[in-house]
């Protein structure tokens, strides 16, 4: 049986920061070593997520931002796949568009980065942590509460910078942007997801095709890590079950057991104040119903009230 058809040239529409350049030169290499014969080239955009920096994600139209005008690429034919942070793809799609790969997952955790301190226990009260994320802050203030938590916006490079300047007395963001930009060296120490249970999809690349590019789907298949996306499946449910975006804070992780999965998930209200949390085991196969089944258990366990809170807002 005959492969997919293979095109002369292959283009990948990428966000312009350093990260998400590095992500879709990654994903050029793996494509380039499938298709020796065949031209991949990266097409650098700036989205309006890159563009606004002085408001929260959450005011200003959430995750969407930063994959509308890489979508627009792949509509007009400018590009033929897009290369993401899963954690930065909202978990409803667009219609028209399919995750057609989902990569091994690299370090899942959240680390603490600071030039002070070693682990977060040492922060003194009133010491500030930056961080763009509403589950970190959630997390941070349920946990730390003598902490201040402030907005941290911009690429890694920039949040890196703000700190350095003095501005930060630690910054929380996630160990596989360091480790990928080759940073490892600024990680003091991880969260474990004990401490800090990541996002959905934190640590993986998706790679987004227009649901009629099934050329370029069939292209991408090898690409895709069967048992990581199971366990993205599974987070994605829990929180697309929960209303998941830029206003709800919450985290969902799954570890694969054998032929099993473990998924463990919360809800919070932003201040931290409430917090919903359970887990599920259950087959790889059935990892959707995993997801929706604990999002159900946790609205019985009291997530309804801060859900229609947070509708409310």
């Amino acid at each position: 049986m005959s492969g997919p058809s293979v095109p002369p040239r292959i283009v990948i529409a990428s966000r312009e920061s350093r990260l998400a350049m590095w992500q879709a030169e990654h994903i050029r290499a793996r494509l380039g070593g499938l298709y020796p014969e065949t031209t991949v080239d990266i097409l650098g955009m700036s989205t309006r997520g890159d563009q606004i920096l002085d408001r929260p994600l959450a005011a200003i139209g959430g995750k969407g931002l930063f994959i509308k005008e890489l979508e627009v690429a792949m509509q007009d034919g400018s590009a033929d796949l897009a290369v993401h942070s899963l954690k930065d793809v909202p978990m409803e799609m667009p219609d028209g568009f399919v995750l057609a790969a989902i990569s091994a997952r690299e370090n899942p955790c959240d680390a603490f980065v600071s030039n002070l301190f070693s682990v977060i226990d040492e922060l003194p009260a009133g010491a500030v942590v930056g961080t763009s994320s509403l589950r970190r802050a959630a997390i941070l203030r349920a946990c730390h509460p003598r902490l201040v938590i402030r907005s941290l916006r911009g690429n890694l490079d920039t949040r890196l910078r703000k700190l350095d300047s003095g501005e930060y007395d630690a910054i929380i963001l996630a160990a596989a942007g360091l480790i990928r930009l080759g940073l490892p060296q600024r990680i003091r120490s991880l969260l474990t997801p004990e401490q800090s249970l990541p996002a959905p999809g934190q640590g993986v690349l998706g790679i987004e095709v227009c649901s009629s590019r099934t050329d370029i789907a069939a292209l991408v298949a090898p690409l895709d890590d069967p048992v990581t996306a199971d366990c993205v499946r599974a987070e994605r449910a829990f929180s697309r079950a929960l209303g998941g975006s830029c206003q709800v804070p919450l985290a969902a992780h799954a570890l694969p057991e054998g032929d099993d999965l473990w998924l463990r998930g919360w809800v919070a209200t932003p201040d931290g104040g409430q917090m919903v949390r359970g887990e599920l085991r259950g087959h790889l196969s059935d990892a959707e119903s995993i997801g929706r089944s604990l999002a159900q258990m946790l609205r019985q366990q009291g997530a309804e009230p801060i859900l229609q809170q947070l509708a409310a807002g």
